[in-house]
């Protein structure tokens, strides 16, 4: 079986964290992205990562 992932590849290969501009890898449940470098998270909402610094969500 594939998985099914909310963000398409080619935009998920070029996002970065924000604030470190670390790698970003998807939550255990899928429904956000983590900085592997600064743990910072990320929400995905209808598909689309927000990737607000945590003092801007």
């Amino acid at each position: 079986m594939v998985e099914k992932f909310p963000i398409s590849e080619e935009l998920f290969n070029i996002l970065a964290c924000p604030v470190c501009k670390g790698s970003l890898k998807y939550t255990e449940n899928k429904d956000g992205l983590r900085c592997e470098k600064c743990r910072h998270t990320y929400p995905i909402k209808d598909g689309i990562p927000v990737l607000l610094p945590p003092d801007m969500q």
